[in-house]
């Protein structure tokens, strides 16, 4: 007689899925003694108190004229977005069909925002050129790639039913794209929502939105002054469903017109100069294979830093799954009184529209410089976007045990419902989390964007190419593992649908 099978034991979706999660915890935890996660500031509590005291009693009369700072925010992430959704949309097109466009777009995206602007920023300054550029590039691989998902899951029958001598984009124009417009367009305005926290961070490169006098304010100690930008920008978010109605775009975008200048003038000498000799090896310019061994060694050791890089990357997608599956009923109709949905929304809203490396800088600021700031920034904005999705997907669905407790309605009524969903969201976000992770190197933490970041501070911008290189293949490779982890039985809920 055999003995029972074991707890994991069996083939079935749920445990195959449990299988992968206590996996991707596991490791984490197995590697966690790796991780520098000391607290080295004085007075942690202290610094956290004041933070709180100015994010609670803003000093908005503290400001000086913040319009300008808002308007330029705005600005970029409209165009930007604008720019990259022209430039992403005919990529779509061709996506299922060349490998070389689906490979010229996982590399362009694969860059975070903020190295993108900090490689511009040697040709065109603190310009608008070089906020546009920074994330219209990005953004044309990410329209790209999800315009040319959402095309293929048009329906086949319109197009079917047209004659046989309808040419290809009529069919296209009045079979296709009607039937998925709303989906593009949502996306389009889930990506807008990104472009205002990305626009926001280009003030850590100098750029005079948000983020520079954010910066500024947090390094300086007036919390207030910060607790009051930081309320500002809550307050674009929570309201660009109004100023952002698709009825004010073209408006919008004419006013923010007046609002990017002044515009550089640009060398082309100097530009054709950074793009051929600056970026690229000496030794393989002039054809000196053998040059190109110093090279190599001239460089930083690369191997921790690509550890710490991925470990970083492991830490935030462990932290964001459990932090999810923590926060998701603060939010959900399942469970508390209203008021308390309230404040849990609330909370979620100022967690995920807050950027990570916005929040590592806090942490930063309160901790002191390690892993544990960049952890906890990933964890918490991250794992508030996907218990938003999920505590939205919940509110859809109906309860019929109305006996149970809210402990048990969570684990045996609910989750077992949500949780697939929930794991291929933590999948959809390991991309992101690892795009990210690079980027907060810029803070000190001994990830690849350490190095990268002091690269351009000493000019030696080949180094500086070669590290953003190593970066994109790491988050390539990222990006299929997860899709390779992801679970596959069931629809992805959209994370940019509204």
């Amino acid at each position: 007689m055999s003995g029972a099978p074991g707890l994991l034991r069996g083939n079935s979706p749920g445990l195959t899925l449990a299988r992968r999660s206590l996996a991707l915890i596991l490791l984490c935890l197995l590697l966690l003694p790796f991780a520098d996660l000391r607290i080295i500031a004085v007075d942690p509590w202290g610094e956290l108190w004041r933070m709180l005291h100015g994010f609670v009693w803003p000093d908005f009369l503290g400001l000086e004229n913040p319009l300008r700072a808002i308007a330029l925010t705005v600005s970029v992430a409209l165009w930007g977005t604008f720019i990259g959704a022209i430039l992403g949309f005919p990529l779509a097109l061709l996506f299922h069909h060349s490998r070389m466009v689906r490979a010229f777009c996982a590399f362009v995206r694969a860059i975070h925002e903020l190295f993108w602007a900090l490689l511009f920023i040697q040709v065109f300054g603190l310009s608008a050129v070089t906020a546009l550029a920074a994330l219209a590039i990005p953004y044309a691989g990410i329209f790209a790639k999800v315009y040319a998902e959402i095309l293929e899951l048009t329906p086949r029958a319109p197009t079917d039913a047209l004659p046989g001598g309808v040419d290809r984009l009529s069919r296209f124009l009045y079979a296709e794209l009607p039937l998925v417009w709303e989906r593009l367009a949502s996306y389009t305005r889930y990506r807008f929502e990104c472009a205002m926290r990305a626009s926001v961070l280009l003030g850590f490169v100098g750029l005079p939105t948000l983020g520079f006098y954010l910066e500024s304010a947090f390094r300086e100690g007036r919390f207030g002054e910060a607790g009051a930008l930081l309320w500002v920008f809550y307050a674009l978010i929570a309201t660009l469903q109004w100023w952002g109605h698709r009825r004010l775009l073209p408006v919008l975008l004419i006013g923010a017109l007046f609002c990017l200048g002044p515009w550089p003038e640009v060398d082309g000498d100097l530009l054709w100069r950074f793009v051929s000799q600056d970026l690229w090896p000496a030794p393989l310019l002039q054809g000196d294979l053998a040059g190109m061994g110093s090279w190599l060694a001239g460089l930083p050791d690369l191997l921790p830093a690509i550890g710490n890089t991925l470990l970083l990357a492991l830490m935030g997608t462990a932290g964001s799954l459990v932090l999810a599956l923590l926060l998701w009923p603060l939010a959900s109709r399942h469970f508390g009184r209203p008021w308390q949905r309230v404040g849990g929304r609330l909370i979620l809203v100022v967690l995920r529209s807050t950027p990570e490396l916005m929040l590592a800088f806090i942490f930063l600021l309160m901790l002191g410089p390690s892993m544990l700031p960049a952890w906890l920034a990933l964890a918490l904005h991250n794992g508030a976007v996907i218990a938003f999705l999920v505590a939205r997907h919940a509110d859809g669905l109906k309860t019929g045990m109305a006996d149970l407790p809210a402990s048990g309605r969570y684990a045996y009524e609910l989750l077992p419902r949500l949780y697939p969903n929930l794991l291929a969201l933590i999948c959809y976000r390991a991309e992101v989390i690892m795009r990210e992770t690079a980027l907060l190197g810029m803070l000190g933490v001994a990830t690849l964007g350490f190095y990268i970041d002091s690269s351009f501070q000493y000019l030696m911008f080949d180094h500086a190419f070669f590290l953003l290189l190593i970066t994109a293949v790491l988050n390539i490779g990222v990006d299929a593992l997860s899709r390779r982890f992801r679970p596959r039985e069931v629809p992805l809920d959209d994370p940019c649908s509204r």
